[in-house]
Formats: structure tokens, C-alpha cells, sequence
């Protein structure tokens, strides 16, 4: 199923990338509830390196920091959780969008696709998104653990690839 090429450059990519995990909520005040955010770092943890985890209010200048933060701090790839419903206080993809150099459609349009199958025409309300800015990858999904499952089944094992393209 997978092209010769993307073999080949997925031999050339290395697991030696850092990632950082931002969770965005206003209900969530403490990490012992931030489900989401324990299994991404979980999963980053048995493959990769995970270099920072935070949890953030639903703001605009909280998350642009932190993204800002985290790309001083060399990290590979961020991966945010909430904040990407409808609801007014969700700012997380008009933020990260505003960001993006080159924006990623394919994760949003699989992981509706993915979505589809598992929850039917809800998954019309995902807005999943994806991009690159300042030669970091960039993913946010929805703040529910079973989207992050989704969500990681379809990035997971490809973010060496990622990187490897992003940091020709």
C-alpha cells in the first residue's frame, strides 16, 4: 500500500524527535483529569521524546506563548487537545491557523473520515486541523480521549516522517 518512496523516506527519518502536548481547557484544573493529555504523552513517551507538557486556559495569547515557548525550545512536533468545538471560548484552530506557513489538510479531512466510521455525521463538527510553523509540526484534535485515540492511530507512527520533510 505505501509507495516506494514514502518507504524510503520513512527509512530516512529518524525517532529521534521531540514533542511537546498542550492541553487547552477552561474546566479542567488539574492534570489528574486532563485525559487527553495523559495519553498523548503516554504514547509520545514509548516512542519519542516528550519535552513539555502543559495545560492551558482557553485564551489566544496563553496558547501562542506556549506554542512559542515550545518552538524555543527545539521541539519537533506540538500536539494540542481542546478547544476546537464550536463553542465561542474554542480558539484553538482559528490560533494555530493563523500561525500555519503551510497547513496540513489531509490530517483534518482523514480524521473526519476516521471519525465518520466510529461516531456517524457528528464528526461533521470536528475541526481538526494541522500545519507547519517555524519548521514545526503542528496537530490539534478535539479534547475528547477517544478523538485523541483517532487521532494518534492516524499520526502516530508518521511524525518521523513529518519532521524529516519539515526540516529538509
Amino acid at each position: 500500500m505505501k509507495s516506494k518512496t514514502t518507504i524510503e523516506h520513512q527509512k530516512m527519518s529518524s525517532n529521534d524527535i521531540t514533542c511537546g502536548v498542550i492541553t487547552l481547557s477552561d474546566s479542567r484544573k488539574s492534570k489528574k483529569v486532563d485525559l487527553s493529555g495523559q495519553y498523548m504523552a503516554e504514547e509520545i513517551e514509548a516512542r519519542y521524546t516528550l519535552k513539555s507538557r502543559s495545560l492551558i486556559p482557553d485564551e489566544k495569547e496563553d496558547l501562542i506563548n506556549t506554542i512559542e515557548t515550545m518552538i524555543d525550545d527545539d521541539i519537533d512536533v506540538i500536539l494540542t487537545t481542546g478547544g476546537t468545538g464550536l463553542d465561542s471560548r474554542d480558539i484553538t484552530v482559528e490560533t494555530v491557523e493563523s500561525l500555519f506557513e503551510k497547513k496540513l489538510d489531509g490530517f483534518g479531512e482523514m480524521f473526519r473520515a476516521k471519525s465518520y466510521d466510529e461516531i456517524g455525521a457528528a464528526a461533521l463538527l470536528s475541526r481538526a486541523t494541522a500545519g507547519i510553523y517555524k519548521k514545526t509540526v503542528i496537530f490539534s484534535m478535539p479534547g475528547s480521549p477517544n478523538a485523541v485515540k483517532t487521532a494518534f492511530n492516524i499520526i502516530i507512527d508518521e511524525l518521523p516522517h513529518f519532521v524529516h520533510h519539515v526540516k529538509k
